[in-house]
């Protein structure tokens, strides 16, 4: 959802204000295209959530609006992911953002491509702006990404001589975020019934970020180990004729 700007004032004449919206403002709901979306952006939190990697501070939202004035004209733009490290105030039910007044740049925005023609993949740079120009000349994110959850395309662009420069991978297929202090890459698997490529987050040794449900496998995993450890233990004790049951206490 956006106001765009018309299409007869020049480039040149970028005036960038950020406004608080009127009180009586009501954003519109921006449809989302493909259901997998929320459960991608909802999978990417988790796991930072997890880990502890979330502060009170940060702000992490999924299909939320991202507002400035341009040229007198609000424009409003709601990426599948965002990430701004700190606000100026915490507020729970949050239902937009403006930059600057409200706190820092968005580090971080994410679009996950839709099944159609991919229109929020935006590389217009003129008006009336895309989200591509919106992100990088607007904003000025220093990095976008775009997902393509079918395929497993991941787009890793960053914000270079105010123009966004694709990144390539390392050898692992991941890119190392260093405001974050985590590498992003694509994984293969299920979760929620959907199976696919995701999104993920690992740490600087490599250690995949793990959901909920990941980590009570491996709570589990590691529970019948020690249980194993344990009867392996107390078969050992009695072929030596000590019953494990009636071990004498230590002075």
């Amino acid at each position: 959802m956006a106001t765009e700007l018309s299409a007869t004032k020049p480039q040149t004449e970028l005036i960038i204000t950020w406004e608080a919206l009127p009180k009586d403002f009501k954003l519109e709901d921006e449809p989302v295209e493909n259901t997998g979306q929320p459960i991608l952006a909802g999978a990417l939190r988790e796991s930072l959530e997890i880990s502890g990697f979330i502060q009170p501070q940060m702000l992490i939202a999924s299909n939320f609006g991202l507002c400035a004035t341009v040229n007198g004209e609000l424009v409003i733009k709601a990426p599948d992911w965002v990430y701004v490290p700190s606000v100026k105030e915490v507020i729970s039910d949050r239902k937009s953002y403006t930059p600057i007044l409200e706190g820092e740049i968005p580090l971080i925005v994410m679009e996950f491509l839709s099944d159609n023609d991919g229109g929020e993949y935006s590389v217009k740079r003129t008006y009336p702006p895309g989200r591509w120009f919106f992100y990088e000349q607007i904003l000025q994110v220093p990095i976008y990404i775009i997902f393509e959850p079918d395929g497993g395309l991941l787009e890793y662009h960053q914000r270079e001589n105010n123009r966004y420069e694709l990144k390539l991978p390392d050898e692992n297929g991941r890119h190392w975020v260093q405001e974050v202090g985590l590498y992003l890459g694509t994984w293969q698997g299920t979760k929620e019934g959907r199976t696919g490529y995701w999104l993920r987050w690992w740490d600087k040794d490599g250690n995949l970020l793990p959901w909920a449900v990941e980590q009570i496998e491996q709570e589990r995993q590691r529970a019948e180990q020690e249980r194993q450890q344990k009867e392996r233990l107390m078969a050992y004790l009695r072929s030596q004729g000590i019953d494990p049951n009636n071990l004498p206490l230590l002075e």
